[in-house]
């Protein structure tokens, strides 16, 4: 079976990586990478065998898979650029700025045929697929994404930027529809909110309380889920975990049973390449797809709409 052919859309922080990976995997050959500084398409393409093209429409004549991973800005125009060529687009997080766009995305990978994978990276981290069977029913979420402040991702708002992370992890336990969104937001060193803190109530009475920053002195990527049986512990960074399941003992006493997990060091952007080229060829449905990434980008801008109400508020 032919390799799929590979090119990747910006070969900065982030893309590099793409490359690096697509060069390795078994089911792929990376042809080219497009960055809007040549040069640095240039060093990268040396540096895995493959070949720096100046733009992208002379990219898509050579290529069957596309990696998007250019400013979240400039997500909607350039997945729109590769799925009107027909080719299969794996877009970084998140899918677009705004959910219309992201819609009309979705219908456009329809209309083509073509696989559209939003990178939800937290999906494929190890500790995560671990504790997945674990999660049953849970009725309180509690997130916490902290990050060292950085020039990259500020074209966003922090809730684009790094909640959408734990709005993905959210939603992909089925707690069903947003009823209610309470959030607050502000400005610390970008133009945009730096720091967000968000309330979800879905209808079926979950909640979900979240806290992102991209001004803390240390990074920080814990969740923790609370269900009618116990609890469940993850550590997103020191890929760690921890189950509590409550029991009764025969004297009637409630105790809690505590199970420990470390999650091994496979890279969870390989998993998730792995993943799309597999979904790719068995004409299926990929594990984080252009719709799980529209839900997403749609609860974060009910959380952007509350924090820009709670600003009002309080100007």
């Amino acid at each position: 079976m032919a390799k799929l052919r590979a090119g990747v859309i910006g070969v900065g922080h982030l893309g590099q990586h793409h490359a690096r990976l697509y060069a390795s995997l078994p089911d792929a050959t990376l042809i080219g990478v497009v960055d809007h500084d040549y040069g640095r398409a240039s060093l990268i393409g040396r540096q895995y065998g493959a070949k720096a093209f100046e733009d992208l429409p002379d990219l898509l004549k050579h290529v069957d898979v596309i990696s998007v991973a250019v400013p979240t800005s400039a997500h909607y125009s350039v997945t729109k650029a590769c799925l009107e060529a027909g080719k299969h687009v794996l877009v970084e997080k998140p899918i677009a700025v705004l959910p219309i766009e992201a819609r009309e995305l979705v219908e456009l990978a329809k209309m083509n045929r073509c696989t559209l994978q939003v990178g939800h990276s937290e999906r494929f981290n190890p500790i995560m697929q671990l504790m997945r069977p674990h999660i049953r029913r849970p009725v309180l979420f509690e997130g916490q994404r902290m990050g060292v402040y950085s020039e990259r991702g500020t074209d966003v708002d922090v809730v684009l930027d790094l909640m959408i992370h734990d709005l993905d992890v959210v939603l992909s336990c089925n707690p069903g529809p947003v009823e209610e969104v309470r959030a607050a937001g502000l400005s610390v060193r970008s133009s945009t909110n730096d720091v967000a803190n968000a309330y979800i109530q879905f209808e079926s009475g979950c909640v979900a309380s979240l806290i992102a920053s991209r001004v803390s002195l240390k990074a920080m990527r814990n969740m923790r889920l609370f269900q009618p049986d116990g609890y469940v512990s993850i550590d997103f960074q020191s890929r760690q975990g921890v189950v509590g399941r409550r029991s009764v003992e025969p004297s009637r006493k409630s105790m809690v049973a505590v199970e420990e997990f470390q999650a091994g060091d496979d890279e969870p952007l390989r998993l998730q390449l792995e993943s799309f080229l597999k979904s790719i060829r068995a004409q299926s449905c990929p594990v984080v797809s252009g719709e799980d990434g529209t839900a997403a980008l749609e609860v974060a801008h009910h959380v952007l709409s509350a924090i820009n109400a709670f600003g009002q508020r309080n100007s």
